[in-house]
């Protein structure tokens, strides 16, 4: 190695610890200059706040946001521009947390200048309703523009996954030649091998239902719409919407915090469904748990999932009565503490125990995991066993 290539790498080692340490390392290492100099400004205005604030750009981390929506939102555009776009919804999560943002969401200046993500849908589904007629619009757009990014995320990998699952689970022993499924057939037969042929004699032959446009599977999300579960109300309401698009399905979504709405009727329209809902407020799981269950006419061909931290406020008792009617008739329960890509959060451990008693294990499942807990559900498979591979397959970082 040339004492050049020394040189340059010992200094991109000197430029990245300024960057980490900010303007108190100028003295040792320098100050940031140009593009440097622009980053760091951004990151002092979020994480050192406070000090000499104004309009103009210091290189030292001391510049803070205030509360000028000008100042804001020329701060928004930097981040885009010296960030990838990953890395901008952290920042503007921390900004909307940290420095108290909330109330300049409600500018329609300040909502054509964030980078829309899941997050940033939450907090204007919370600010709903004192969101002033004149930034309607301009939220909306946002979450429309989330809600088709989350679409073509999922859609085509929960159609394929549901679709796939209702077939195997119209599996039939009597099919016709063009319906058997030549592969199942042929490991359930294996002990029918005939060495002197060198050939499989099945005796049972396993092959598909035709297909039919009659409704095969009722589903009802059930959905708490408390302020922690802001992401999950989110992909909850385009889950549902995509399911409810599909004709084999019966889909209905049910949002709850102490009262409880049904929004079914709006699932053609995922940004409609997410307008429906209003964040924050308590919890009565058992109220959302009793008008489910007037929805559900054929038990056996139910799937129940169950959306909520479990932190219950209404009455415990009655709540896992009616989980354990559910599983009794034959309904397929599922509870999920999360559908979100954070993982589990806080959640009632001794509720999540109780279900777990009762045969129905309370997990966090991350959108990419979930077309295919539904697939497992239709076919009625082992959940706790599901839960198991998923376990696994995030400790291998799969």
């Amino acid at each position: 190695m040339t004492d050049e290539t020394t040189d340059e790498a010992t200094r991109e080692r000197l430029r990245r610890w300024r960057m980490v340490l900010g303007g108190p390392a100028d003295q040792s290492l320098g100050k940031a200059e140009g593009r440097d100099g622009a980053m760091d400004s951004a990151l002092a205005a979020l994480y050192d706040g406070g000090g000499e604030g104004g309009e103009e750009r210091s290189n030292r981390r001391s510049a803070g946001l205030g509360g000028s929506a000008p100042k804001v939102a020329r701060w928004l555009g930097d981040i885009r521009e010296y960030f990838p776009s990953t890395v901008v919804q952290v920042m503007q999560q921390d900004a909307i947390e940290r420095l108290d943002l909330t109330r300049l969401l409600l500018e329609p200046e300040m909502l054509s200048a964030v980078e829309p993500d899941v997050h940033l849908v939450g907090t204007l589904l919370s600010l709903n309703r004192v969101m002033p007629d004149q930034t309607k619009d301009a939220a909306r757009q946002v979450v429309r523009t989330v809600v088709e990014q989350l679409e073509k995320r999922i859609e085509q990998k929960t159609r394929a996954a549901v679709t796939g699952a209702l077939n195997r689970a119209a599996r039939i022993h009597r099919p016709r030649h063009a319906d058997i499924d030549w592969d199942r057939t042929i490991r359930a037969n294996l002990k029918h091998y005939q060495p002197e042929q060198r050939t499989v004699i099945p005796e049972r032959l396993i092959g598909y239902g035709r297909r039919t446009s009659a409704v095969q599977r009722d589903v009802v999300l059930c959905v708490d719409q408390s302020g922690s579960m802001a992401a999950s109300v989110v992909f909850s309401g385009v889950f549902a919407a995509v399911l409810a698009s599909m004709k084999s399905l019966r889909t209905s979504l049910v949002v709850f915090d102490t009262a409880v709405v049904d929004l079914t009727e709006h699932l053609d329209d995922p940004v409609e469904v997410l307008f429906g809902t209003q964040l924050g407020g308590g919890t009565d799981i058992n109220r959302a748990l009793a008008y489910s269950q007037q929805l559900i006419t054929r038990p056996r061909d139910s799937i129940f999932v169950l959306i909520s931290d479990l932190y219950e406020g209404g009455i415990r008792e009655q709540m896992l009565r009616r989980v354990a009617e559910m599983t009794a008739a034959g309904v397929q329960v599922v509870v999920l503490l999360a559908l979100s890509d954070e993982g589990a959060p806080a959640y009632d451990h001794d509720n999540a125990a109780a279900l777990a008693a009762l045969g129905v294990p309370a997990f966090a499942c991350t959108p990419d995991a979930f077309p295919d807990l539904m697939a497992a559900a239709i076919e009625r498979r082992d959940l706790k066993a599901f839960v198991e591979r998923l376990i696994d397959r995030r400790k291998e970082g799969v």
